[in-house]
């Protein structure tokens, strides 16, 4: 099965990501993966983008679309594969649709799970992370001894204003993405509230994932 994974920061998507792809016997194709690969393995892909990251800017399209066209072809994605993190935006899609019609395959589904904003600032905001060990805890979910500690910070990208404002890009990058997907007729949207089991479950029935 060839799929992607769509969802809010928050919405679990790095940990459904892994266990569906398991799952499934697909390998979990992230792009933080792929660009740590090119970088670390110093492939001319990984060296044009260290340049970008080392400039603080982002890494183009082309460069990502070409790492991803790469990463699709080798041996154990030949059979199926799930996308955590790509496509971001339509245009990534359309590209993502001529690579795979060029291998002679489709995507048969996007996954998008599904949080309210409001669930995804308390799931961000209540996470805090121990200086000295580096675990990271939440002040609700799977709280320390002592929330109080000296020894626990909250990191920046988890503040409720920086949460928000990260909602409200992805809402605009992947908003028409969703829509895309839906006009194709490929969209199958998850609730993403709930124990990780019960979600894992629902996308694996909604996708007629094999027992």
């Amino acid at each position: 099965m060839r799929l992607v994974l769509v969802g809010p920061p928050g919405a679990g998507k790095g940990t459904q990501a892994e266990i569906i792809a398991a799952r499934l016997g697909v390998p979990k194709i992230s792009t933080g993966d792929i660009f740590r690969a090119n970088v670390d393995g110093g492939t001319p892909l990984g060296l044009k983008a260290k340049e970008y990251m080392e400039a603080g800017e982002l890494v183009p399209d082309e460069v990502t679309n070409e790492m991803v066209a790469d990463r699709l072809a080798q041996d154990d994605a030949k059979d199926g594969f799930l996308l955590d993190g790509y496509p971001r935006n339509t245009e990534q899609a359309k590209v993502l649709d001529g690579i795979l019609t060029e291998a002679g395959v489709i995507l048969d589904v996007a996954v998008e799970l599904v949080a309210s904003d409001e669930e995804v600032v308390r799931r961000l905001s209540g996470r805090r992370v121990s200086k000295s060990t580096g675990k990271v805890y939440h002040l609700e979910f799977d709280p320390p001894a002592d929330p109080d500690s000296d020894d626990l910070y909250q990191r920046s990208d988890d503040k409720p204003e920086t949460v928000k404002h990260r909602l409200e890009v992805y809402a605009e990058q992947t908003a028409p993405l969703v829509g895309y997907y839906e006009q194709q007729g490929k969209l199958v949207e998850i609730d993403a509230i709930g124990e990780v089991a019960e979600v894992t479950e629902r996308a694996l029935a909604a996708i007629g994932a094999p027992e």
